[in-house]
């Protein structure tokens, strides 16, 4: 009995004594502050007022990333489950960068290539969260066949959003 009793008695405690200090005094260190970040919209969820996908990236504030340094990045749902790892960083007859990332397949057996354009994901330390590309879009994209596109070299420099937790 004495077990249980410790910790409630403990917690009416901790709670009585940040009552009686929010009330019996007004001095600044007794006041709680709250503060609220200001986020700008990404305008992904408001189908009331779309907005392109180049435009949402520059919101992110891009940041230069050495090509090489993508290679081999996990790329991760909204769920931080992997979807898949960037093989290759290419550009489109159409100037678009896109990432090359495997998808699918267990244990990298019966995987296969989709481009995900760069607007999509942002870096988030040492990964890529897919922000604009839900997971059900990998499954639908078709298999990347390089046709056309000019593979970046490794010491290429490209912008990249940032993401945040």
């Amino acid at each position: 009995m004495r077990k249980r009793a410790t910790p409630v008695g403990l917690a009416i405690i901790l709670a009585f004594g940040a009552v009686t200090a929010l009330v019996s005094g007004t001095r600044a260190d007794r006041l709680v502050v709250v503060a609220q970040a200001m986020v700008p919209p990404t305008g992904a969820d408001d189908a009331a007022n779309p907005m392109p996908m180049q435009d949402r990236m520059n919101r992110r504030f891009p940041q230069p990333v050495r090509v090489g340094d993508l290679i081999g990045l996990r790329v991760l749902d909204d769920n931080d489950s992997t979807i898949g790892f960037v093989r290759q960083v290419v550009r489109t007859p159409q100037d678009k960068v896109e990432l090359i990332v495997s998808y699918g397949g267990w244990f990298g057996w019966g995987t296969r290539q989709v481009a995900v354009p760069i607007e999509a994901v942002a870096i988030l330390g040492r990964q890529l969260d897919s922000l604009d590309m839900p997971r059900s879009e990998y499954a639908a994209a078709p298999s990347w066949q390089g046709k056309d596109a000019t593979v970046l070299p490794n010491d290429a420099s490209i912008r990249v959003a940032l993401g945040r937790r």
